[in-house]
């Protein structure tokens, strides 16, 4: 489980998000991170049991995202991540494919799966199976359970205005079809993750992304025999 520690740094580094302070409490902050690579073992361990892809090298501190922020980019220069995310890679290293992924911030962590911005090459071959399989993904989406845990998280922030191309507008998928992501997510709660009985929710609700990462893993034919 998480430990109340843990969100407490993360609420002192969004209010002290500077260099100065953050080394100043080193300690703090290798202690929250060992508590969230324990975490990620725990899940990875349940989890393992479950999602046959997921790699053997696979380990809480391989999962667990570096802290500190690239802003070599971006206006805003604050030098650290103020959340600690886990990624739970399907594919070997520098393939991109779906995977599942877990944010642990205060008030906002959540867990989610699938592919966010695949590649031109790879979100044509998911619009591709969308339309030969439409069938198939809706009822992976409209599974009663699925719609419990996710409800209508698949990412429509990221959707094309127009109509894909070499598709009809009035393709009974169409909407689905002008995604350009495909993710899910659930939101968990302080608490949910203070539990003792977190990690068995967060596995719990990875398993019902498993189908979901199912339909797109053979839409690109990763990790397919």
């Amino acid at each position: 489980m998480i430990k109340a520690e843990t969100f407490l740094f993360l609420t002192q580094l969004q209010q002290n998000n500077n260099r100065e302070w953050f080394l100043a409490n080193k300690e703090q902050y290798l202690s929250a991170k060992e508590n969230v690579e324990v975490f990620a073992d725990e899940i990875i361990a349940k989890f393992r049991k479950l999602e046959p892809r997921l790699a053997d090298s696979l380990t809480g501190k391989k999962s667990v995202m570096r802290i500190y922020r690239d802003v070599r980019f971006s206006k805003d220069k604050s030098p650290y991540k103020t959340n600690f995310g886990i990624s739970l890679s399907t594919t070997p290293k520098g393939i991109h494919g779906p995977g599942y992924f877990v944010q642990l911030q205060p008030g906002q962590s959540f867990v989610a799966g699938g592919m966010w911005m695949p590649e031109a090459a790879h979100l044509k071959l998911i619009r591709q199976e969308v339309d030969y399989n439409g069938d198939k993904f809706l009822a992976i989406l409209n599974d009663t359970s699925f719609k419990r845990n996710f409800g209508n998280s698949l990412n429509n922030n990221e959707k094309l205005k127009t109509t894909p191309k070499g598709y009809d507008a009035m393709h009974p998928q169409i909407e689905l079809l002008k995604l350009k992501s495909f993710t899910v997510s659930r939101v968990f709660d302080d608490q949910e993750l203070q539990s003792k009985k977190s990690v068995e929710s967060v596995v719990a609700c990875l398993k019902e992304i498993m189908p979901f990462n199912a339909f797109l893993a053979e839409a690109i034919d990763v990790n397919e025999d």
